[in-house]
């Protein structure tokens, strides 16, 4: 009979607890199980206490006793627990409804802002249908929320409807405005924001990758003749996309020397692209195809004497609101929206929470629409 088997009930109980949490040591068998790999269930039965108590007190629920969720984070800390927040999602919907319910739960966050320019909100709802059906397909269901001044939602009453309904996962529209998401408590959240950048909090950010739309569209301007292209763009609009167009005009222009410059027009930070600013220098700098996101431009043109596509090309570089004659790029915003789900979802998948150490920015390619102003290929 060995020394273990000749004690009394407690004093064996306890000794066998002790010899678990020794043997986890060597790294081989943690907590008397045979996977080097820690469970809850392995945790519990090495610190004597339920399933629940351990898995409420990893994810740091206040019902757990202080000091006990203490022990049990330190223990789970020391054999390099880690959790898997999926698992814990689908348990949870199979225990309260069946195999057929979503894993989680999305939540689309859109700032009310009435003075956004005109096709904003057409973008923002195909970013919308691209998240849910993305986020559909991966077992995920999608809510949105509009919030901010204007509305009667408050992004600090909102932080608290979402944390009630147990959702995690977030994906922040862009805002015309600079975006201020810091209400929100992120130490239960992770997200991903729809535009180049975001510094509060400095988050992943997925959005069109608008220096390669000018690459292509110079390149499709040189491959139809034309050899002269001007850009027309607004301030805010180049600040948002962080000078991308006119610096991979620049840059294109100065590796193709058989095409001639034009002085890029970038009008004044409080002003819009318009007749006023936009025919003297059509006039004057006398491009032969302008690059562009105001639509009006092409009217304009014609006006000065322009024959489109013969003499002159216009290449539009967001056709989001524009007719359907019109040649150039659609930025994809629901294949972007499809990204923004999936780039959250895997971080859900991580158990990442929080704004990360070190922000990444997705860019996805625009797509090119054939139209009637540019010539003909070939």
């Amino acid at each position: 009979m060995s020394r273990l088997d000749s004690m009394p009930g407690a004093g064996k109980a306890a000794a066998c607890r002790q010899s678990r949490l020794a043997g986890s040591k060597s790294g081989i068998k943690s907590y008397g199980v045979a996977s080097s790999r820690p469970t809850v269930r392995s945790i519990a039965l090495a610190l004597g206490l339920s399933r629940a108590t351990v898995s409420n007190a990893l994810r740091g629920y206040p019902g757990v006793n202080a000091q006990t969720r203490q022990r049990v984070q330190r223990a789970a800390a020391r054999l390099g627990y880690v959790a898997h927040p999926f698992a814990a999602q689908v348990m949870s919907q199979l225990r309260r409804s069946g195999a057929n319910k979503e894993i989680g739960t999305l939540a689309v966050l859109e700032m009310f802002e009435p003075d956004r320019p005109a096709g904003a909100a057409q973008f923002h709802a195909e970013l919308l249908a691209g998240v849910r059906k993305r986020a559909g397909a991966l077992g995920f269901a999608s809510t949105h929320w509009m919030f901010g001044p204007g509305s009667d939602l408050s992004l600090k009453r909102l932080d608290q409807i979402l944390h009630n309904r147990g959702i995690a996962g977030l994906v922040l529209l862009p805002t015309w405005s600079e975006p201020d998401f810091r209400a929100l408590d992120w130490s239960r959240f992770t997200g991903i924001y729809v535009d180049y950048l975001i510094h509060r909090p400095a988050l992943h950010t997925v959005c069109c990758d608008h220096g390669l739309t000018m690459f292509n569209a110079l390149e499709k301007a040189r491959e139809r003749g034309y050899r002269r292209p001007g850009i027309a763009v607004a301030h805010r609009t180049n600040a948002r996309v962080h000078g991308r167009w006119v610096g991979a005009y620049l840059a294109y222009l100065s590796a193709h020397p058989e095409l001639t410059p034009v002085p890029p027009l970038v009008v004044d930070e409080a002003d819009e692209l318009n007749p006023v600013n936009f025919l003297p220098w059509f006039r004057q700098q006398r491009p032969d195809v302008v690059l562009t996101h105001w639509i009006g431009a092409l009217d304009q043109m014609t006006a000065a004497g322009a024959e489109v596509p013969r003499s002159h090309g216009f290449i539009c570089l967001n056709l989001q609101v524009a007719p359907a004659q019109f040649s150039g790029f659609s930025q994809q915003p629901r294949k972007i929206g499809e990204r923004a789900a999936e780039l959250v979802i895997a971080q859900l998948a991580h158990g990442e929470a929080g704004p990360p150490s070190l922000p990444s920015t997705t860019m996805l390619p625009s797509r090119w629409k054939e139209g009637a102003t540019i010539r003909a290929p070939g």
